[in-house]
């Protein structure tokens, strides 16, 4: 795989992050719970329950992200990014223009149906923002030096570049899902 250009991946990462947000804003912040905590009509997830599901990725993988920033601020960045094959892997599972194919969401990141909607909507976009965020420090990073274990087995450890573009591929997954709910 070649080195990308760091700042050019991270811009197209961070326009990604902004529709999410503004999906969030526009789309799901002012229905009604009922129409948020409604079952898919395909017997899927509710639009909260997909929303809620990337929360408690966002959970896991937030954190991880800062920390590893912070202990890798002042060091020298690399102006490219090299994905490796299990980072590119990982994303092109999760990247709904590559991948239709389903999965079942592991036990600990499978929702429950009674959420609190409002609050769900308004920890995504939350999240969000807080992603965003990490995307504009993480460009003065070196993505290719910091690793961050994977949320389902914590031995593994990706380059944050890799995890960031996992991430994003995931919320985009499930944003889409959520929008199929109010066809």
């Amino acid at each position: 795989m070649e080195a990308v250009n760091k700042n050019i991946l991270l811009d197209n990462l961070e326009s990604l992050v902004e529709s999410h947000l503004q999906t969030a804003i526009q789309r799901f912040q002012n229905l009604s719970a009922a129409t948020l905590l409604q079952p898919s009509p395909t017997g899927g997830w509710s639009i909260a329950q997909c929303l809620q599901h990337l929360n408690t990725y966002g959970h896991y993988y937030l954190p991880q992200i800062k920390t590893g920033l912070a202990l890798n601020a002042g060091k020298a960045a690399s102006a490219t990014f090299t994905s490796t094959w299990l980072g590119r892997y990982f994303t092109r599972t999760m990247d709904p223009a590559t991948n239709q194919k389903k999965y079942k969401a592991f036990k600990n990141y499978s929702p429950p149906p009674n959420l609190d909607a409002y609050a769900v909507v308004a920890e995504f976009i939350q999240q969000q923002e807080e992603l965003i965020g990490y995307l504009r420090s993480a460009r003065t990073a070196d993505l290719n030096t910091i690793k961050i274990p994977v949320s389902i087995a914590k031995w593994l450890k990706l380059h944050l570049g890799d995890v960031l573009q996992f991430v994003i591929a995931h919320n985009q997954r499930h944003l889409l899902q959520a929008q199929r709910n109010l066809i």
